[in-house]
């Protein structure tokens, strides 16, 4: 692509921190081909000089005083990103098919102020990285100035290529490393289930908008999401951030997620959040329900039958053009595709679902990211765990099953091989070089890697605005009008599982309660006590019975694992029973998996489930002023017997459950 030499205009202009947003994004009017005209888009900048065309702004990336091709707007993604990869060095190749994490300033579980920025220097200079992940959680306006940061040492690069800041779901309560990040003042709305089980396409729409809208005001351009599995073991740990089990419920949601976030049902627009639909496929799947992020939980069991199932909810998003697709960890044992047996090894290293599947069957041409940590070294801490009484840390994860024996260099080979093109987790580019350099990579498979990444950084527009704006985030995202939306929808999407009428309704009176806020009864008109044979009625709140089962491995510590029923002396359980015979109880209970209710349905006159709520919402609903009018979005079994005779990749087959998929009290 030739260099547009053009007479131009330095205007000397760097948008600084000084410069007001208004002043840095003048919007104009130019005439171009026929009839057709041209917006002028917002151009921001801190150390990149902005030169002039024909009275049109343009970031001078390179700063050669010229309008290179890939800087000009005009010109399509596809135009723009074939220059700018004809201009890159291999290692600033390598830097663009790795995301890395962007650590903050404190340590591990402390309140950090901002990002490592030694750290983020070093990736984005030294080694052209300039796709990052963040798990900062700051107040937002704090949180924008933290990403502005990134921005300004992406500028250094030779190349002046903005970073595409990327990030786990924010928007709801419930958060796991590796799975979500608190929301630190965005709106919190129901788990991904909630919005399966409630089934309001245009709650959907609106709950994705929002997030889109939040995430691009603070920085943020890439979601690593949204999660499209369909939630077959009940015994899973990553059920909640899942579109549920029902495949009719699940698809339409999925493309609805998708087409929110990205702006379009085109695909990405220039406002959008560039969508990672995951994980391709059938990671829920999982044998005896342990999560792949463990290697005893590497193994995935599913059929050619059941795969059909497992795909409908990517099938429905691919009709809306996800950005990204990321693979499975899993291991798909005993799975054939179209007559071909998947490889032992996990789904971003297998021909089958990738190349054969994915790329081909589906034709998908965005970018394929592989999920964190792949490519380590999987030694003994990631085979066996931390030793006994030893607290697990960040040190030894790998999730490089079935690849185990392969070197670093090699796993970065065999997955590009096969039709991956970035890898999540990566933070030295170091092994990746290596392959190419060693003719483990070709060339052409490095440049269409790296092309269908660029393509996706000139679609958000990023070349001509990287930075965002810290009082405008804190003004339009988390606002108390998106906290109160976000509240009703808690309520809906709760699911009436048994009610006598005792409770609902009631808008005072003396309650008593458990693990939940007496604040939030006051505030909701409740007179509180502390002895329930004073009480007018009762209200306790639980979850889903989980057991430890795995303290020695990182990411088995802190999920939920293990047996759906509680547990004899469950403590919430000896609370509920110790009550006074005829004190009428309400009861939520949170559902991040499904769980064995019977000790519950026994006593409760008001059996609700909820899928991520606050107590002000569950107050909503004792007081009539939300409805509950979600239904179940996974089937709730009436023993771990039944469970146990599951098969882990069929939907709503326990036998006799004791509520089935879907079910809702209607009377």
């Amino acid at each position: 692509m030739k260099v547009l030499r053009r007479f131009v205009t330095s205007l000397a202009i760097s948008c600084s921190v000084a410069l007001s947003l208004a002043a840095c994004a003048a919007v104009a009017e130019h005439p171009v081909v026929g009839a057709q005209r041209i917006a002028q888009p917002r151009i921001d900048s801190r150390s990149i000089p902005v030169i002039e065309v024909d009275g049109l702004q343009f970031r001078d990336l390179d700063r050669n005083g010229v309008l290179t091709a890939y800087e000009d707007w005009r010109l399509s993604p596809d135009e723009r990103a074939a220059d700018l990869l004809s201009r890159m060095t291999v290692e600033e190749k390598a830097g663009q098919m790795v995301v890395a994490n962007a650590f903050s300033n404190a340590p591990f579980g402390q309140p950090a102020s901002g990002y490592d920025m030694g750290m983020v220097t070093n990736m984005v200079r030294a080694q052209g990285i300039t796709h990052l992940n963040s798990m900062l959680v700051l107040p937002l306006a704090q949180f924008a100035q933290a990403n502005n940061a990134i921005q300004e040492e992406a500028e250094q690069g030779r190349l002046g290529v903005p970073a595409v800041i990327a990030t786990d779901p924010r928007h709801h309560i419930a958060s796991t490393i590796g799975a979500g990040v608190q929301s630190g003042g965005f709106s919190e709305w129901p788990d991904t289930t909630g919005f399966a089980g409630l089934g309001d396409m245009t709650l959907a729409s609106q709950f994705a908008s929002t997030v889109r809208r939040d995430l691009r005001a603070t920085g943020i351009s890439m979601l690593l999401g949204p999660q499209l599995d369909l939630a077959t073991e009940p015994r899973w740990a990553r059920i909640s951030g899942s579109l549920g089990e029902s495949p009719a419920s699940a698809a339409p949601l999925a493309a609805v997620l998708v087409e929110g976030l990205q702006g379009s049902a085109d695909g990405l627009t220039r406002d959008g959040v560039a969508t990672v639909a995951k994980h391709f496929v059938g990671y829920a799947a999982a044998r005896d329900g342990w999560d792949a992020h463990n290697r005893y939980g590497r193994f995935a069991s599913v059929d050619e039958a059941e795969l059909k199932e497992h795909l409908k909810p990517f099938e429905a998003a691919f009709a809306v053009h996800p950005s990204a697709v990321m693979p499975a960890y899993t291991i798909a044992q005993g799975l054939t595709v179209d007559g071909q047996a998947v490889e032992p090894v996990g789904a971003a290293y297998s021909k089958v679902l990738v190349h054969d599947l994915l790329r081909t069957r589906y034709g998908f041409d965005g970018v394929v990211l592989t999920d964190w940590g792949v490519t380590a070294d999987c030694g003994e801490i990631c085979r066996n765990g931390f030793p006994k009484g030893e607290r697990p840390t960040f040190e030894g994860i790998s999730m490089a099953w079935g690849v185990e024996d392969l070197s670093r260099p090699e796993r970065f080979a065999r997955a590009i091989s096969v039709g991956v093109d970035q890898f999540g987790g990566v933070m030295d580019t170091g092994p990746l070089l290596e392959a190419i350099r060693s003719g483990l990579v070709t060339p052409s498979q490095v440049d269409a890697a790296v092309g269908r990444i660029l393509r996706q950084s000139f679609r958000l527009g990023l070349f001509e605005a990287p930075f965002v704006d810290p009082a405008e985030a804190e003004r339009i995202a988390g606002t108390p009008h998106d906290k109160q939306l976000a509240r009703i929808a808690q309520g809906r999407a709760m699911v009436r599982l048994e009610d006598d009428g005792r409770i609902a309704g009631r808008t005072s009176g003396r309650v008593w309660l458990r693990n939940v806020d007496p604040a939030a009864a006051k505030a909701a008109g409740y007179e509180v006590v502390s002895d329930p044979a004073k009480a007018d009625f009762a209200v306790v709140r639980t979850a889903a019975p989980h057991e430890m089962l795995h303290p020695g491995y990182f990411f088995g510590s802190m999920q939920h694992e293990g047996s759906l029923a509680f547990a004899p002396g469950d403590p919430d359980i000896a609370a509920i029973e110790a009550l006074p015979p005829g004190l009428p109880l309400a009861v939520s209970i949170y559902l991040d998996r499904p769980a064995i209710v019977t000790p519950l349905k026994r006593r409760a006159n008001l059996l609700l489930a909820d899928f991520g709520a606050r107590d002000d919402a569950l107050f909503d609903v004792l007081a009539g002023r939300t409805k509950a009018q979600g239904t179940l979005p996974f089937e709730l079994p009436s023993s771990m017997d039944a469970v146990m005779a599951q098969r882990p990749g069929t939907p709503a087959d326990s036998e006799g459950p004791l509520y089935p998929l879907h079910y809702r009290k209607t009377n």
